[in-house]
């Protein structure tokens, strides 16, 4: 079954409310009012609630939106002539990204971001596998990791983030123990 076509004000309401939920969500995290989504939007709760059936349903959104450029972003990278620098570009600028925004804190923090979305969160895991391999490949990554420990160091470093924000010094820790030898 296809989505039904929206028309031209309703696809910019709904794209105001994801930006707006983007940015709320970035500095709150869920907590955020949808009253306060739908102000920085500039619409009316109704208008939100027409197109995201609740809270969670919208935060739902803006975090597959971001995975699926995740994913999007490590697709082009794949086959990259050089992946080495492929992989500890993306790695880090994937974390510094996430760690701005608690939304992506708080669902990558959830069981891995499993929950949002399987086939978004699949791709993204995996295309951060094939990068993963590909830099193995070359002997530039450590053999004895695979895309769920990655992942699990992903999370890893979003945590300290919390803790210490802007830290770079741990995000290099964290790919020096990748790097082989």
């Amino acid at each position: 079954m296809s989505k039904p076509v929206l028309r031209a004000d309703a696809r910019r309401n709904r794209a105001r409310v994801l930006a707006a939920a983007e940015e709320a969500f970035a500095a709150d995290g869920l907590a955020v009012p949808l009253d306060d989504i739908a102000r920085l939007a500039g619409v009316g709760a109704g208008t939100v609630y027409r197109h995201f059936p609740s809270k969670e349903a919208l935060f739902q959104a803006v975090v597959v939106e971001r995975l699926e450029q995740y994913a999007d972003e490590a697709q082009e990278l794949i086959d990259s002539a050089a992946p080495a620098s492929a992989f500890y570009d993306y790695l880090p600028r994937v974390i510094e990204q996430a760690a701005r925004n608690r939304a992506m804190c708080e669902a990558l923090g959830a069981a891995g971001g499993s929950t949002y979305k399987a086939e978004t969160g699949e791709r993204f895991r995996v295309n951060l596998g094939a990068l993963l391999e590909r830099a193995q490949s070359a002997g530039i990554v450590r053999s004895d990791i695979d895309t769920d420990d990655l992942r699990a160091l992903i999370v890893g470093a979003l945590a300290v983030e919390r803790y210490a924000p802007g830290n770079q010094r741990v995000v290099q820790v964290l790919l020096d123990g990748l790097r082989v030898g």
